[in-house]
């Protein structure tokens, strides 16, 4: 059974008097510690099929298992008590809180989990250590670098230990340098820890990462076919 499950996934929104349909009864399968690329023109549904995967939205129609629980059919609460255990989101612009230190926007996500003080610190600076940012656990995120807040928005992602990762264009904001290195960060974090990787991204290069690129177009996954032979070579 694969880590992620999908059939007949469709999402409808109203605009106006009319609809608008991102997602048109897509079927998807991810394996368990597979990396995939999402890749489209704007307003294929790429973000939306993301945000149906994580949790953070529902499908109008269609069935979606990830882990092999049914998350379609859970309650908001549920949902998100699901989202809270299960998913590590990387968002492009960081969503860091602005009052908050390096080390308390990481140890936010672990304050909805009871457990004692020392093991929030524990896993916190374990965090930063892995995403490479422990020597900037009290800087506020003015004081930081796109590619450090973006560091520290993936050890925020890392630190309830989620067997899942969902990334949205999570260098999309950043110099080529710091894109290079955040996208190096990823690859471990999928390769070392097991995690399922899911990014959607509009970067060839970026996309080329995964172990698998899957294309939308109009709501829809598009079939791969072989780049065609060389003129002249032999079959």
């Amino acid at each position: 059974m694969a880590f992620i499950e999908a059939r007949g996934l469709t999402r409808e929104y109203r605009k106006g008097t009319g609809s608008v349909t991102p997602l048109r009864d897509l079927d998807l399968d991810v394996g368990k510690g597979e990396f995939v690329s999402l890749m489209g023109p704007s307003g294929s549904g790429k973000t939306t099929l993301l945000n149906l995967i994580a949790g953070i939205d529902s499908p109008t129609a269609g069935r979606l298992s990830v882990g092999g629980r049914e998350i379609t059919s859970l309650s908001r609460s549920a949902l998100a008590e699901w989202r809270a255990a299960t998913v590590g989101y990387v968002f492009q612009l960081y969503n860091l809180v602005p009052v908050l230190t390096a080390y308390e926007n990481v140890e936010l996500p672990l304050l909805l989990h009871p457990m004692p003080r020392a093991e929030r610190h524990r896993r916190t600076a374990l965090a930063l250590d892995l995403a490479g940012v422990a020597d900037r656990h009290d800087h506020f995120p003015r004081q930081l670098s796109g590619g450090q807040e973006q560091r520290v928005a993936i050890a925020r992602a890392i630190v309830t230990d989620p067997p899942l990762l969902v990334a949205d264009e999570p260098t999309g904001d950043l110099d080529a340098e710091a894109a290079e290195s955040i996208l190096a960060l990823l690859g471990r974090l999928h390769r070392e820890l097991g995690k399922t990787l899911v990014l959607v991204t509009h970067d060839p290069d970026a996309a080329a990462r995964a172990e698998r690129i899957v294309r939308l177009e109009r709501g829809r996954i598009v079939p791969t076919t072989p780049a065609p032979a060389p003129a002249g070579s032999a079959r």
